[in-house]
């Protein structure tokens, strides 16, 4: 069986749910694609397909195995418009990762304007507050704010972030602004316990001033302790971009900034080698742009 037509065949009666559609648009029989059909599903031992009186219905092993004859199909296009030469128009699935709040805020717009300018293209978007392994995992693109460990990915810096200790103006007015790090103690202070959060708190280009706060409030996202501070109960630290909005319209204040870390770079992320697909460069190309002349996000 010739994988590939047959590829093309499922992904015609997917889109279509229809056999004799897909024949027409293949020029193929109703018998014929059934054929096909059957010979891929018994090739790979799982029904793709069910049959009922007025539609085609996928299964959940098709719906997973339509995924990847997008992103193949997608793959073999663009190989064989490279080899002619020509710039390939990036098809298939393009899979994104970021963390939540960035994602949310400023990587989901990217990807729906994206999806607007190159209608061939699919996005699946996973926003997770863990490093994602981008290979064992089947990421093409990592959006990720740190520095970033020796590895084989290649790496487009777009920006930078800062940590930052915010407050309302209701809470400064009452119990009186931090004039140095040490003045965090006789706060109330919001802290966030995921796997980057700490107790102690560094200060400084050099980091080397550390304050070891004591929470009265936990909370296990990033949303809840913004909230917290917003609503004048306590300080928190949250990183620059997740409270861009709420200082610019007056909801909360930075605090310290003179001594804050180093900012922290933003990059977007993806397996190395000669051979850049092109939904993986034509991201890359557009995101950067937008990312960078974002000032919340630098």
């Amino acid at each position: 069986m010739d994988r590939w037509q047959a590829m093309r065949v499922f992904v015609k009666v997917a889109d279509g749910g229809s056999f004799a559609e897909a024949g027409r648009q293949l020029n193929l029989s109703p018998p014929a694609v059934t054929r096909v059909i059957a010979g891929l599903e018994e090739m790979i031992g799982a029904q793709l397909l069910i049959r009922t009186t007025r539609r085609v219905k996928l299964t959940e092993a098709g719906t997973r195995y339509l995924e990847d004859c997008r992103r193949i199909l997608g793959d073999i296009a663009e190989a064989e418009a490279a080899a002619g030469g020509a710039k390939a128009t990036p098809t298939g699935t393009l899979v994104v990762t970021a963390p939540v709040m960035l994602g949310n805020m400023y990587v989901l717009p990217l990807l729906t304007d994206y999806l607007n300018l190159y209608p061939a293209m699919t996005v699946r978007a996973v926003f997770l507050d863990r490093i994602v392994n981008i290979i064992d995992e089947g990421i093409d693109l990592a959006v990720r704010i740190g520095h970033l460990a020796d590895s084989s990915l290649s790496a487009t810096r777009v920006g930078t972030v800062r940590r930052v200790v915010v407050g309302a103006p209701g809470y400064f007015k009452k119990y009186g602004q931090p004039k140095t790090p040490a003045d965090l103690a006789r706060h109330n202070i919001v802290s966030v316990t995921n796997a980057w959060a700490s107790l102690d708190w560094r200060f400084g280009r050099d980091e080397k001033t550390v304050v070891t706060v004591a929470p009265r409030l936990y909370s296990n996202t990033n949303e809840a302790a913004i909230a917290a501070a917003i609503a004048g109960w306590g300080l928190a630290r949250p990183l620059s971009y997740q409270v861009g909005p709420a200082v610019q319209d007056g909801s909360l204040k930075i605090v310290l900034a003179d001594c804050e870390e180093e900012p922290l770079p933003i990059h977007l992320v993806h397996p190395g080698g000669r051979h850049v697909p092109a939904k993986v460069r034509s991201f890359i190309d557009f995101a950067a742009e937008r990312l960078r002349g974002n000032k919340l996000v630098n």
